[in-house]
């Protein structure tokens, strides 16, 4: 059922109608899609690194690099205290939220593959002037062509995928997304270690490489269909039913191509998509997917960690290529976390995975079916995961009792931190981190999706923005304390899923306003739920 705290995720209407089998041509079009997920990853590893660099803090911030070899060996919580520095970090984010507007336009009118291709090549040339910079202006200006694209890229892609994905492997296809983020992770933080090595231009390599993922992106891009939801949104309906026919590997299409026009003609019906995003009707979605979700992904304090993982090891002690290699099991841990959920999310379901990074292991016991083995997985899903708030405090607890100004960090407590902060990014990157993204694309009826994508990009954007920019000065301010907020805030998110959010898996993308009729909390709001007929008028659909 859909009602309850969460239900059950398998309402449907035509739904059971609907047939698909996987083709090479399906498989093509969402590998080359989230190749859109590397240069969001690529960014956020290669930030971090390269702000540790000794080459590139002599030639932009010699303040911080003659503060940084002054306690070269020793923590201390403010060795990198800037704002030009972290601005360098978030310019690309506020100019990726204010880009999403835009993109929200490009991608309703002209498709979600023109938004894809536009942020490729924003991409690049952000990259090749980052490379070439000579001075703070020019890093800026650069990062602001690398946010635009980031903009673009993210307001599409997890569209693209949700919509081309059939109901009962969305979450698994969406979650590519998520992959292709933490190898760019991953390979960024590899090539730092390598390029700080390179003097005195290593750091010019490692951000002019993010040249590469933007023309694969790019490239791939002109190759790409467009999704069968937006060629029928623009009335392309002959082209539309091909693509489609053509990605289920079928031409038995009729239940799905008619659920894609009856969700085409209220789309018609709107001619204000970001004012109907405030409509009753909309309420849930606005409310769970387009600002609380992209809010509490970043409220994690996982981002944080992303960013500066290399600030925050020279920060504790660490050797400048220890910090780069430690950042490496980090984002290592977040690849294998990933291909957990992909694995598991539409079998557990979001809410699950969600859930799992805020409980105690206990609750296993009442959410477990009685398949032994699937049993015996998600305990040890609930294991690692439910330690997701406790790894947050302890680390506070840690750098409480054993650092403060000038202290020599033990070997033993080095490699503790090491394994924490993994830990903790093996509990994200299976829950908020993936999910984060899967969701929002998912709950948004066909007329408000571009809109509401915008919006929950903005959020994401912004909450990311304001804590690259001030996570060094509250780590500096509030030392230990910033990873106690942290874990308070994940106790007010996990609630907030708990109480508010409905089971999605496998729920066809077109019915998923059908779960929050019934819904426990969100039936007294929405009622029957409004939707927009045909001929442009109001009724309600029962």
């Amino acid at each position: 059922m859909a009602g309850g705290f969460g239900g059950a995720g398998v309402l449907h209407e035509r739904a059971q109608q609907y047939e698909s089998r996987c083709t090479w041509y399906f498989i093509f079009t969402v590998i080359v899609a989230a190749l859109g997920g590397s240069l969001f990853g690529y960014d956020l590893g290669v930030s971090g690194g390269v702000t540790s660099m000794d080459d590139f803090l002599k030639e932009f911030f010699p303040k911080i690099y003659r503060r940084k070899q002054l306690h070269l060996n020793e923590t201390d919580y403010c060795k990198y205290d800037n704002q030009i520095l972290t601005l360098f970090t978030s310019s690309l984010y506020f100019a990726g939220l204010i880009s999403t507007f835009g993109a929200s336009y490009v991608t309703r009118n002209k498709g979600r593959k023109a938004s894809i291709i536009v942020g490729s090549i924003s991409f690049f040339f952000g990259a090749i002037l980052n490379a070439f910079a000579k001075n703070i202006t020019m890093l800026i200006f650069g990062r602001i062509f690398l946010g635009v694209g980031i903009g673009f890229g993210n307001q599409a892609v997890p569209l693209y995928l949700s919509e081309m994905a059939p109901a009962k492997h969305r979450g698994a296809v969406n979650q590519l997304f998520q992959l292709t983020t933490c190898l760019g992770i991953l390979v960024a933080n590899l090539i730092n270690y390598f390029t700080e090595k390179i003097h005195p231009w290593g750091w010019r390599l490692s951000l002019g490489l993010a040249a590469m993922p933007a023309v694969l992106m790019f490239v791939g891009g002109l190759f790409l269909p467009e999704t069968p939801n937006s060629l029928v949104e623009q009335g392309r309906l002959e082209e539309g039913r091909r693509i489609l026919e053509k990605v289920r590997g079928t031409t038995k299409v009729d239940a799905e191509f008619a659920d894609l026009l009856d969700a085409s003609n209220a789309a018609r019906a709107v001619k204000h998509p970001f004012r109907n995003l405030l409509a009753r009707k909309n309420r849930p979605q606005l409310v769970i997917g387009a600002l609380g979700i992209p809010a509490f992904q970043q409220l994690t304090g996982m981002n944080s960690i992303l960013f500066y993982a290399p600030v925050i090891f020279q920060s504790l002690g660490f050797g400048s290529g220890a910090s780069l290699y430690s950042s490496i099991f980090t984002s290592g841990a977040l690849v294998i976390a990933a291909l957990i959920s992909m694995l598991w999310v539409d079998k557990f379901g979001r809410r699950a995975f969600f859930l799992e990074a805020g409980t105690e292991m206990i609750c296993c016991l009442v959410n477990s079916g009685s398949n032994e083995a699937l049993f015996c997985s998600l305990i040890c899903i609930r294991i690692l995961t439910g330690l997701f708030n406790i790894l947050q405090v302890a680390l506070a607890i840690t750098l409480a009792l054993k650092f403060g100004q000038g202290e020599v960090l033990p070997k033993g407590i080095g490699i503790f931190l090491v394994i924490v902060l993994c830990v903790f990014v093996l509990a994200y990157g299976r829950s908020w981190g993936p999910l984060g993204w899967l969701v929002p694309s998912e709950l948004f009826p066909l007329e408000t999706r571009s809109a509401g994508q915008s919006v929950v990009v903005c959020v994401n954007l912004f909450f990311t923005a304001l804590i690259a920019q001030c996570f060094l000065a509250s780590l500096c301010h509030l030392r230990y304390g910033i990873f106690l907020l942290f874990a308070g805030l994940i106790v007010i998110m996990s609630c907030f899923i708990f109480f508010l959010l409905p089971e999605t898996k496998q729920v066809p993308i077109e019915e998923i306003y059908l779960l929050f009729q019934k819904h426990w909390y969100w039936k007294g709001i929405v009622g029957d739920g409004e939707q927009v007929e045909p001929s442009g008028k109001i009724g309600a659909v029962v």
